[in-house]
């Protein structure tokens, strides 16, 4: 087809970025996001810049840009997005975050809720609903899980709640037999959730550096694990100060590993190991 840039003949992993569209790709993404695009991502923009401007019928990815820009509420950005997200999770990672969840659930007043703002494609929420459910004083107190992430394919992954038999490995087999039912010929070696803990769990898109979130609930606890790495400094604080007033008095925050709130704020305190609370508690 004749006018088309030459990479379009290429193969999908030789697509090429120019400086300024790398760049331009970059200031597009943290605006809309917050998620920094760093050096190494260069190819990933490549290659998924051509091809969604293939898809769409366009030129090149400068093209494929300026449809972004023109249209603040076009579709394709929920693609863009999601093509830089990550989304590794597991079950029950970071299990000392869920014994102090439990230990810590037995002290409040239910209904306990808890936001868990990076819920991919819902490995943790789940965890977090079964550590709530195992640790509920009877069903009058059923808990609540408010699961967001910006990426809208983890969130439609997480709703239907399926996984193979080696992602659910990390459940003791009392919880498996319990929340899961397990998959019999053409689905054998999957899992699916089952009701009763769909059921404490909503899922919903959610883009934290958006102007606002759309809850006015307050939460027992967050979970916002592995997620703040991908922000600048400023960002991280941003958001930090939003979580603090959607905590209950005495609520937790809980963080990744590799994540040190300590000196971005002084909305929180250290509590324990990656644990937060609320500095006026």
């Amino acid at each position: 087809m004749t006018g088309l840039p030459t990479y379009h003949h290429l193969a999908p992993e030789q697509f090429l970025l120019t400086d300024e569209e790398f760049s331009r790709t970059g200031r597009l993404l943290h605006a809309r996001s917050g998620i920094i695009l760093g050096e190494h991502k260069r190819e990933l923009a490549a290659r998924m810049l051509g091809m969604r401007a293939r898809k769409k019928g366009l030129r090149d990815a400068a093209e494929y840009l300026a449809h972004l820009q023109q249209d603040p509420h076009s579709t394709e950005w929920n693609a863009f997005v999601n093509a830089f997200t990550i989304n590794h999770t597991a079950f029950f990672r970071e299990q000392h975050h869920f014994g102090l969840l439990a230990d810590f659930m037995r002290g409040r007043t239910a209904p306990v809720s808890v936001w868990c703002c990076a819920a991919s494609t819902g490995e943790e929420a789940y965890s977090i609903a079964m550590t709530l459910l195992e640790n509920s004083p009877g069903p009058q107190a059923r808990p609540f899980v408010w699961a967001t992430d910006i990426d809208t394919q983890a969130i439609d992954k997480a709703r239907k709640g399926v996984y193979t038999l080696e992602r659910v490995k990390p459940v003791a087999e009392n919880l498996l037999k319990k929340y899961f039912y397990r998959g019999t010929g053409a689905k054998a070696g999957m899992v699916r959730v089952k009701p009763i803990l769909q059921e404490v769990v909503q899922f919903e898109p959610l883009n934290l550096v958006a102007p606002s979130w759309p809850s006015t609930e307050k939460f027992d606890a967050i979970f916002c694990r592995n997620t703040m790495i991908y922000f600048d400094k400023p960002t991280q604080t941003r958001i930090l100060e939003r979580f603090a007033p959607m905590l209950k008095p005495g609520g937790l925050l809980f963080a990744g590993h590799s994540e040190n709130f300590t000196y971005l704020t002084k909305a929180f305190r250290l509590r324990g190991q990656t644990v937060y609370t609320r500095a006026d508690a």
